[in-house]
């Protein structure tokens, strides 16, 4: 689902707001920077106020931030929802135990680390991040929540690079994003 299909007016004046950097970090890459969307408190706030309008009422019980921008917009939610915050770490970041999830991208293998104990069997989790491209990292927090007993109730970007088919890879599971960028 998309924010875009609902013809919310608050859409399109985010979307403005995040600058596309050709060639970032390499070659080929449309590098979408949303850093241009933080300096906007307005546009910032609308963006928080759209993912907690959809998710207030819906009995989440925590909100799994993925490293580094999922760590942006994950706090703010899940304070207004009345959920706890967990983040999902790159390797060796988290001190003490950690359970991890490893996945592949296009150009190797990475992971995400979660403390032991963070979330737990029957909780009803929402995963967070800035953008969807290829889903393999939101595939690997769904499946590191799941392993714990969670339930995750959706996964919620700000960006969807739909070329690149990613909400394909989440087995049916919904995505909700605000924003689409070809």
């Amino acid at each position: 689902m998309s924010a875009l299909k609902d013809q919310d007016p608050r859409v399109h004046a985010i979307k403005t707001k995040i600058r596309v950097v050709p060639n970032f970090p390499k070659p080929g890459i449309m590098f979408q920077d949303i850093t241009t969307l933080l300096l906007d408190p307005k546009a910032f706030k609308d963006t928080i106020d759209m993912f907690v309008e959809r998710y207030k009422g819906k009995n989440i019980s925590v909100v799994a931030g993925i490293e580094a921008r999922g760590f942006i917009f994950g706090p703010p939610i899940a304070l207004a929802i009345g959920a706890k915050f967990v983040p999902l770490r790159k390797p060796r970041k988290l001190p003490g135990d950690v359970i991890f999830e490893e996945y592949t991208l296009e150009y190797g293998r990475d992971r995400l680390e979660m403390h032991v104990g963070a979330v737990e069997q029957g909780d009803r989790a929402l995963v967070v991040d800035d953008l969807i491209a290829t889903g393999g990292t939101l595939c690997a927090a769904m499946s590191l929540l799941e392993r714990v007993g969670a339930e995750v109730v959706e996964c919620a970007c700000l960006i969807e690079l739909p070329d690149l088919q990613g909400r394909e890879r989440l087995n049916g599971k919904p995505l909700y994003v605000l924003v689409e960028s070809h």
